[in-house]
C-alpha cells in the first residue's frame, strides 16, 4: 500500500507541499478569492433581497438565451446550489482549485475550470434540443434547471490534475463516481458533470497530440541536424 500511495499520489504530494512549505498561502490565492466569492454568493443569494440578484449575475439555466448564458458563465462557477450544504462546495474548491492552482498555475486553473463548465451547459442545451427519447437527451423540465455551480469545474480539475501528475487509479475514481452518480440518481446536474469531464477529456487529447507533433517534429530536426564539425 505504501509503495501505492507512493507511485500514485507522491509527485502530486511533493509539488504540493514544497508550494505551501515555501509560500503558504500566497500559492492559492485563486483559490481563497474562490472561496470568499462563493461564499460571498451563498450570503447574498439567501437573503430575500439578494436571490434574484445571484441568478442575474450567476445562474445557468438551459432555457435561457445563449449570449447571456455565456456572459454569467464565469461568474456561475462561483454560485453554490441552494439545495446543497454550502460547506461542501467549500470544501471541494478548497482541496480541488488549490491543487490545481498549485500544479497547473491559475490561469490555466481558470481556463479549465471555464471548459469544464461550458461543457456542461452546452450538454444541457444539446440534451434538452435531442429530446427524452433520445439516449443522450434531457426531458423539457430540465429547461428551468440551475445548471451545478462550481461542482462541475471540480470534477473537470481533478481528473485533468490526476491524470498529469500520473494518479491513473485516482483519474479512474472521479470518472466511475460521476457514472455511478448518473446511474443512481439521473438528474441534470450529474449528466452535466460526465459532460465536464468529456470536455476535460477531449482538451487533454488534443494537448497530448500536439506534444507528439512538437516531439516528432524536434526529433526529425535532431535526426537532420548536420555533425559538428571538430
Amino acid at each position: 500500500m505504501r509503495r501505492f500511495a507512493l507511485r500514485e499520489w507522491g509527485p502530486l504530494y511533493a509539488r504540493v507541499r514544497e508550494a505551501l512549505v515555501a509560500r503558504t498561502w500566497r500559492a492559492i490565492p485563486l483559490t481563497l478569492a474562490s472561496i470568499l466569492l462563493t461564499s460571498l454568493f451563498q450570503i447574498v443569494q439567501n437573503q430575500p433581497w439578494g436571490y434574484q440578484f445571484v441568478q442575474n449575475i450567476g445562474a445557468l439555466r438551459a432555457g435561457d438565451p445563449l449570449l447571456p448564458s455565456l456572459l454569467r458563465t464565469p461568474l456561475s462557477l462561483f454560485v453554490p446550489a441552494l439545495d446543497l450544504p454550502v460547506w461542501g462546495a467549500l470544501a471541494q474548491v478548497l482541496l480541488v482549485f488549490g491543487i490545481a492552482e498549485i500544479c497547473l498555475g491559475r490561469w490555466k486553473t481558470l481556463f479549465l475550470a471555464y471548459v469544464a463548465t461550458l461543457s456542461g451547459t452546452m450538454y444541457a442545451r444539446v440534451g434538452i434540443a435531442l429530446g427524452p427519447d433520445h439516449p443522450l437527451g434531457l426531458p423539457e423540465i430540465d429547461r428551468t434547471v440551475v445548471d451545478t455551480g462550481p461542482s462541475a469545474a471540480v470534477v473537470g480539475l481533478a481528473l485533468y490534475v490526476c491524470w498529469q501528475f500520473g494518479a491513473r487509479w485516482t483519474a479512474a475514481v472521479v470518472v466511475v463516481a460521476m457514472v455511478i452518480e448518473v446511474i443512481v440518481k439521473a438528474n441534470l446536474a450529474g449528466k452535466e458533470h460526465i459532460a465536464a469531464l468529456l470536455g476535460v477529456f477531449v482538451l487533454m487529447l488534443v494537448e497530448g497530440a500536439v506534444r507528439g507533433r512538437r516531439g516528432r517534429r524536434a526529433q526529425g530536426l535532431g535526426d537532420g541536424a548536420p555533425p559538428i564539425q571538430s
